[in-house]
């Protein structure tokens, strides 16, 4: 699979995603990843790409030729044909929330190329024409789309086939199924007093397997119940997640209970 990141901070980018898993990646030719600076394609001396907003307001915006002709020169090296526009992501606070699902759907794509915004924003003429999907890390702001375009591509490059040392850790790691992963546990088999539950050194499989995806449950109820909405639980699964909603609430109510009493 093919990024093409659109920035200007391609400095910042590829010295992220040139280390780790994503790096080896990238040596063995699984993955191609090529951040393009924007001032390359200013117009001026200064490689300036920025100007004041029209309407006036605070701050200044990224001008629409030059990130017009660096996703000009990304087409023309990765070769599309004329008419066949190539997916465009721009990581704007606007777009809906990345996840799992959408990392999934993107890792289906040949090429992605992900547009990162700065100042207060890009013209939004040169979004109308070659944005194809308005994508946000989350509900807060950030000075630029550097590092979600980093979060993107590492989430998305984990579905590859041949990305991960083991692809059924793509498989059955967190979110999978909308349920939070279960907890892991490594030697030695006592550390702080506190040890390794005794199901996990039994040798038997099947409930092991039953054990984690009980945890699973018991921890996205826990920590994130807005996920077993979408998750697929059976009847036995969607009993204990009430209870353990149940007992959060009681938990908290007996904690705010206990503040009025101060």
């Amino acid at each position: 699979m093919r990024f093409d990141i659109m920035t200007l901070f391609p400095e910042m980018v590829m010295n992220g995603l040139n280390t780790s898993i994503i790096g080896r990646a990238i040596e063995k030719g699984i993955l191609e990843i090529e951040a393009w600076n924007i001032r390359d394609f200013a117009f001026n001396k200064h490689n300036s790409v920025d100007d004041y907003p029209y309407g006036g307001g605070a701050g200044m915006l990224m001008q629409a030729e030059p990130v017009y002709q660096t996703y000009k020169a990304i087409c023309e090296k990765t070769g599309k044909e004329e008419g066949k526009r190539p997916r465009v992501v721009y990581l704007s606070p606007q777009g809906k929330t990345f996840n799992q699902s959408m990392a999934e759907e993107f890792a289906k794509e040949e090429e992605l190329i992900l547009l990162c915004g700065h100042y207060e924003g890009i013209d939004e003429r040169v979004l109308e024409e070659i944005v194809t999907d308005y994508v946000s890390a989350g509900d807060y702001v950030l000075t630029g789309g550097e590092l979600p375009a980093m979060i993107m591509i590492d989430a998305i490059s984990r579905l590859i086939p041949g990305v991960l040392h083991n692809n059924a850790s793509a498989e059955f790691e967190t979110f999978q199924d909308s349920l939070l992963e279960y907890p892991h546990y490594s030697r030695p088999e006592i550390w702080h007093d506190k040890q390794v539950p005794p199901i996990l050194l039994s040798g038997h499989h099947a409930n092991v397997e039953k054990w984690r995806r009980e945890q699973s449950v018991i921890r996205t109820a826990k920590w994130r119940p807005d996920l077993l909405e979408k998750a697929e639980l059976t009847e036995k699964e969607q009993i204990l997640a009430k209870e353990i909603l149940k007992e959060k609430e009681e938990k908290a109510l007996h904690n705010t209970t206990n503040c009025d009493n101060i």
